[in-house]
């Protein structure tokens, strides 16, 4: 995010989500108030995230559905508004969702009764920057892990002759935010308890695992130049003018966030096989963007409910 504004702008919308889904069914007024301005408020944040990712960031990807999820969030205030009472359950994940991303991306490091409490995404950071660099040795490279401007060890120092290349593992590359996105989804719907265990227990290892892969991958062609193709090409389409940030440029923007989005769906459908209740999410997004009822209950041929808890 980028900056204190934004993280504060960003609890207040996930506090008002958060209020508006606990007032489901003791003050539906109140309740439907308090939603669509969640979701109001959810389309400016996005909008004020879009110069960061587009020209900051330098990532197609995510300023591309940061541009979509300003229209997208209107449009399901909207619907909420006009009674389709579904879409609580995907506003009950969004809440879900920022309440456990946020303390990583806000919490700063403290000290208390004199001893010093790191920030979790200190932690986190360092945590994958460690273990990454276990894989980055295991392939045979040995860079230096360094601190980096953050004040973490979460930092690979490479040289190509001379010049000095750095690649840093941010909170973005821990797989935090996908992890809370499933982790809100499933924590969102009604459904057994240890359903929802056996969802986690699919997504989030196989989303940490895959994400060690790509700070592996991106690490090592970034840190060794192994993809420096169509430099001129690439330096314009990105805006850059140094030529050894091309291989990041392929390795991470390209190639790792498209595949990403490939996964996400992949894991998707692993985790409603687990918990088919998510379908009414999943429904609720394909009727926002194409404006068609689905039931991909009936599709999947499976249930949206258990029979009882010892069918799970």
């Amino acid at each position: 995010m980028p900056g204190l504004l934004s993280d504060a702008f960003a609890w207040v919308v996930i506090l008002t989500f958060a209020a508006g889904t606990l007032s489901v069914g003791r003050n539906e007024r109140l309740a439907r108030h308090l939603t669509v301005a969640a979701w109001v408020g959810f389309a400016v944040f996005w909008l004020q995230l879009v110069p960061h990712f587009a020209f900051v960031h330098k990532s197609y990807v995510e300023g591309l559905l940061s541009i979509v999820a300003v229209p997208a969030s209107l449009y399901t205030g909207y619907l909420l508004w006009g009674g389709r009472d579904s879409l609580y359950v995907l506003s009950r994940s969004v809440a879900a969702m920022g309440l456990l991303y946020l303390p990583f991306e806000t919490i700063p490091a403290v000290t208390l009764l004199g001893v010093a409490v790191p920030a979790p995404r200190g932690v986190l950071m360092e945590v994958v920057a460690a273990q990454t660099g276990f894989l980055v040795n295991a392939f045979g490279y040995t860079p230096e892990l360094i601190v980096g401007e953050q004040g973490y060890l979460n930092t690979f120092r490479f040289f190509d002759g001379d010049h000095r290349l750095t690649v840093s593992v941010v909170l973005a590359c821990t797989g935090l935010g996908s992890i809370a996105i499933f982790g809100g989804l499933i924590a969102a719907v009604e459904a057994p308890f240890r359903r929802k265990l056996r969802a986690l227990a699919i997504a989030v290892p196989i989303i940490y695992a895959l994400n060690l892969l790509r700070t592996t991958f991106i690490t090592i062609v970034f840190g060794k130049q192994y993809m420096q193709w169509f430099v001129g090409e690439v330096l314009f389409l990105f805006g850059s003018t140094d030529p050894y940030m091309v291989s990041f440029f392929i390795s991470d923007r390209i190639i790792s966030q498209v595949l990403a989005v490939v996964v996400l769906v992949g894991i998707t459908y692993l985790v409603v096989r687990e918990v088919p209740e998510l379908l009414t999410v999943v429904e609720d997004v394909l009727y926002l963007v194409t404006g068609d009822e689905y039931d991909l209950a009936a599709q999947l041929d499976l249930e949206r409910t258990e029979r009882s808890e010892r069918a799970v």
